[in-house]
């Protein structure tokens, strides 16, 4: 083999690769040699068959097989040869393939970035906290008081229906005069004001009394979960069966132990910890925010173009995928699609930078992940779904796919944990509303 390198172009190496006949057509007479091995061939003994006979036979089929072969091996001497440290798949382009004259392709191996780490103990970053107000304590209670409540029925016949009541009904739905599936219900309770129904539907029903027979006339929504029915006005024929209202909630001792427990101090202090909780993973996220703002800022070196477009790629087809299912946000929306692609591969060169800037810190400190982050991991996933944790725990016994997916976001976590435990971090007392905003610089 003869290799050039030619003219590099930032992070793109390129190579001007010359292999000899010679050397190809040794290739695929082993090639041969291997099948002859293991093939019976009418009145030859194995191996013993006249070589010209072979290659008559078999050379057409072992061809592309051996080009393959001699390109991956040469490829791979390139890089050894030259302590490349690719970013991704060399590319390959084959010149011309003559049978009987010398192979000549060209390699192009973009590299890794080299990336020097600077001191880390030298950046400043602001930690947000929060106090948990008591008003918010009281939402829970009011929260779960909500959830648990009982209603009793208003005898009063002449008693009209008003938001925060409850009326049973029996209703059929019809859109062009014709019933559709799913639009009829018996005996169903429905909380005026709870927006479970659609849009104007529980608005109509405010000011009812039991008895009442009510066409209720609504819009279905143009992002409507059934395709058939989006868009399209309907009516629904209803009628009022009774009216329930809530029983008054006390908040004492004994509505803690109706939900688990001790008292009602204890109750409040479970509920102040879990706020302080969501408060904390708010911070964290701001923090983590913070940090890879200020690491992009500080670095500045070539980022490979084909791990950008691979990251570009991803984001364009989600956004495409989105945009099919009616669920881009207001920017999206507003956004003409030529400025967004041009923000989204900004985002994805952003995302590369940060992603191997983080990775040369993992090799420098030589962190790794171990099986405890792993079911650290799970814990946490699992604490999502209250009552259902070993739901959680089984899909992941069984599912090999997911633990594998967990390992990206548990390394980089603790890629960023370990940055941030050398950095300067400074706690500012901030509202809850300050806390919560995440809107975008």
């Amino acid at each position: 083999m003869k290799s050039q390198e030619l003219k590099a172009q930032g992070l793109q190496k390129k190579y001007a690769v010359t292999v000899e006949t010679a050397e190809f057509e040794n290739k695929v007479d082993a090639k041969i040699e291997q099948i002859a091995k293991n093939t019976k061939i009418p009145g030859f003994r194995p191996g013993k068959a006249p070589k010209e006979m072979l290659k008559q036979k078999y050379r057409a089929s072992v061809l592309g097989e051996a080009i393959d072969e001699i390109i991956n091996e040469n490829v791979d001497k390139i890089i050894k040869d030259n302590k490349l440290r690719p970013a991704m798949q060399p590319n390959v382009k084959l010149d011309k393939f003559e049978d009987g004259k010398d192979i000549s392709f060209e390699v192009t191996v973009e590299l890794m970035p080299e990336i020097k780490l600077g001191d880390f103990s030298k950046i400043k970053v602001e930690k947000l906290t929060a106090d948990v107000p008591e008003e918010e304590i009281k939402k829970a209670l009011d929260y779960i008081a909500q959830a648990r409540r009982e209603t009793v029925k208003i005898e009063d016949a002449a008693h009209k229906s008003a938001k925060g009541e409850t009326v049973v009904i029996d209703f059929t739905g019809s859109v062009d005069g014709k019933e559709f599936n799913g639009g009829k219900g018996k005996d169903y309770h429905l909380e005026l004001g709870s927006n479970t129904f659609i849009p104007g539907f529980e608005d109509q029903l405010i000011g009812v009394k039991a008895g009442d027979k009510v066409d209720v006339k609504v819009k279905f929504p143009e992002n409507y979960h059934a395709k058939d029915l989006a868009g399209k006005d309907a009516v629904f024929a209803v009628e009022v069966k009774e009216i329930h209202q809530a029983k008054e909630v006390v908040f004492d001792d004994e509505f803690a132990k109706s939900v688990g427990a001790k008292d009602l101090a204890t109750l409040k202090e479970d509920i102040k910890k879990r706020i302080s909780n969501d408060y904390e993973n708010a911070s964290k996220l701001k923090l983590k925010r913070e940090l890879l703002d200020k690491l992009d800022e500080l670095y500045t070196f070539d980022v490979p173009t084909g791990l950008t477009d691979i990251e570009f790629k991803n984001i364009s087809e989600q956004y495409q995928q989105a945009k099919k299912q009616n669920q881009l946000d207001e920017h999206e929306k507003n956004t003409p699609e030529e400025e967004l692609m041009d923000e989204y591969k900004k985002i994805a060169t952003r995302r590369v930078k940060l992603g191997l800037l983080l990775s040369e810190v993992g090799e420098e400190a030589k962190i790794q992940i171990t099986s405890e982050d792993i079911n650290a991991a799970i814990m946490k996933e699992a604490q999502k779904y209250p009552g259902q944790e070993k739901v959680v725990f089984d899909y992941y016994l069984k599912n090999k796919q997911a633990v594998e997916a967990l390992k990206a976001p548990v390394m980089e976590e603790k890629l960023i944990d370990y940055v941030l435990s050398k950095t300067e971090i400074v706690e500012k007392k901030v509202s809850v509303e300050e806390l919560y905003n995440f809107e975008e610089k």
